[in-house]
C-alpha cells in the first residue's frame, strides 16, 4: 500500500440521502470531503472518527491544501502517537454545512445548478452527527472504537454517544459543552453581525462575483479568536508591547503587539474559510442543548448507555470552562455511565486542546488503550 492510498488523501463521496434535518427540511445529495489514515481490520473494529471544531476540517494529520499547513492535531493523530494509525483506522470528514468539500452554502444546489448561498438549509450539531452516520455506513463500518473531539468536535462526539450509543463503544470529550452558553451565543452573534455588515456579503450571494465578505469574515475571526486564549497567556505573549516601533503613533495603527497579531489572525482566515459556513457552523453551535430533546434533563440522553467516556477541560478556558465539563460528568454519573474526568492546567485557554500537552496525549492514549481489550 503506497503512502497515499493509507492516509486516503482527498476522499470524496455523494451520498444520495435524503439526510432528514431537524429543521424540518431534507438534504439530498449529501457532499462528503473526508480524510483516512491507517487500516480498516477484517471485522471494521479499529475505527476511530475525530470530529473538528467550528473552523477545523478534515485534515487533521495531513497537510492543508490551501495553507500548506501541517494538520490541526499531528500532536495527537499519527504513526505511535495517542490516536494511533498503525492501530486504528482514522476518519475524519469536513462536516457538511463547511466549506472544505462537504456540502454547504458554496456547494451548488442542484435544484438551481448555482451556490446554495443562504438558500442552503439550517443545520443542527445532531444533523451534522446523522450526516456522519450516513457516511460510515457508506464506509461499512457499524461501530466505533472510539468518537474524539474537541470544542464543537466534543459536541459531536457527546452527540454520538446520546444518538448512537449502540455504534460508539468510547467517546473522547475535550474542552466543551453539552449547551452553548449565553455569552457564546452573544459572541457568535457579533460574528455573524460582522459579516452581514459588509456590503460586500450581498444577502450571501457573492460567489459568481468572487468577491466575498473578507473584512466582515475577518473582524468575525478576530472576536472569535480572542476567547480561544487566556488573558494570562495573552499577557505573557504580548503585554502591551508595541508593534515595530518606538512610540505610539496617536494614530488608529495597529501600535500594540496584540493588535497586529489579531488582524494577522483575520486575515489569513479569510484565504481558507466561507462567510457563509461560518454563519451556519456558529448557528448550529447556538442551538445545541443535548438536553432539550429529553425534558431539559441531561443524564435522560444517557440512560442505559454502554459507551466509556473520557473527559478533558482546561483550568484557563473560559469559553468552555472546567464547569461545563462537571456538568457533563454529573448527567453521566447520573445516568450510570462509566466516565473518567481530568482538569489539566494549561495558560492558553481553549486553544490548549490544540497544543502541545503531553499530560493530554498520556490520558488520551491510556483511555484508548485500555478500550481495545474490551
Amino acid at each position: 500500500m503506497s503512502e497515499d492510498e493509507r492516509y486516503g488523501l482527498n476522499r470524496q463521496v455523494r451520498l444520495l440521502g435524503p439526510l432528514p434535518l431537524d429543521s424540518g427540511a431534507a438534504l439530498a445529495p449529501v457532499e462528503y470531503a473526508y480524510e483516512t489514515y491507517g487500516t480498516l481490520n477484517a471485522d471494521a473494529s479499529n475505527a476511530i472518527l475525530i470530529c473538528h471544531a467550528l473552523t477545523g476540517d478534515q485534515y487533521v494529520a495531513s497537510k492543508h491544501p490551501l495553507t500548506g499547513k501541517d494538520g490541526w492535531w499531528v500532536r495527537m493523530v499519527g504513526p505511535g502517537k495517542p490516536i494511533d494509525t498503525d492501530r486504528h483506522f482514522v476518519i475524519c470528514a469536513n462536516v457538511i454545512g463547511s466549506c472544505l468539500g462537504s456540502s454547504g452554502p458554496a456547494t451548488i444546489n442542484p435544484a438551481t445548478d448555482e451556490p446554495w448561498g443562504m438558500d442552503f438549509p439550517v443545520l443542527t450539531i445532531a444533523d451534522m452527527v446523522r450526516a456522519q452516520a450516513m457516511l460510515l455506513d457508506h464506509l461499512g463500518i457499524e461501530r466505533l472504537h472510539a468518537v474524539v473531539g474537541g470544542s464543537m468536535g466534543g459536541m459531536q462526539s457527546i452527540s454520538w454517544a446520546a444518538l448512537y450509543p449502540e455504534r460508539v463503544k468510547s467517546a473522547v470529550i475535550i474542552a466543551s459543552a453539552a449547551r452553548h452558553s449565553a455569552q457564546n451565543i452573544a459572541f457568535h452573534e457579533v460574528g455573524r453581525q460582522a459579516i452581514m455588515a459588509d456590503p460586500r456579503w450581498r444577502g450571501g450571494a457573492y460567489y459568481a462575483d468572487d468577491d466575498p465578505p473578507s473584512s466582515g469574515l475577518a473582524v468575525a475571526r478576530m472576536a472569535a479568536h480572542i476567547t480561544y486564549l487566556s488573558e494570562a497567556g495573552l499577557t505573557e505573549k504580548f503585554g502591551r508591547r508595541l508593534q515595530d516601533r518606538e512610540a505610539k503613533t496617536f494614530g488608529f495603527d495597529a501600535d500594540f503587539q496584540v493588535e497586529s497579531y489579531l488582524r494577522h489572525q483575520g486575515i489569513s482566515f479569510v484565504d481558507r474559510f466561507d462567510a457563509n459556513s461560518y454563519l451556519y457552523i456558529t448557528r448550529a453551535m447556538d442551538y445545541f442543548d443535548l438536553a432539550e430533546a429529553h425534558g431539559g434533563v441531561l443524564a435522560h440522553a444517557f440512560k442505559g448507555s454502554k459507551t466509556r467516556f473520557c473527559l478533558i477541560s482546561f483550568d484557563s478556558d473560559w469559553l468552555y470552562p472546567t464547569s461545563e465539563s462537571r456538568t457533563m460528568v454529573h448527567a453521566l454519573n447520573a445516568a450510570g455511565a462509566e466516565v473518567s474526568f481530568m482538569e489539566l492546567s494549561s495558560p492558553f485557554g481553549h486553544d490548549s486542546f490544540l497544543l502541545e500537552n503531553p499530560e493530554m496525549n498520556r490520558i488520551v492514549d491510556g483511555f484508548l488503550k485500555a478500550g481495545e481489550g474490551r
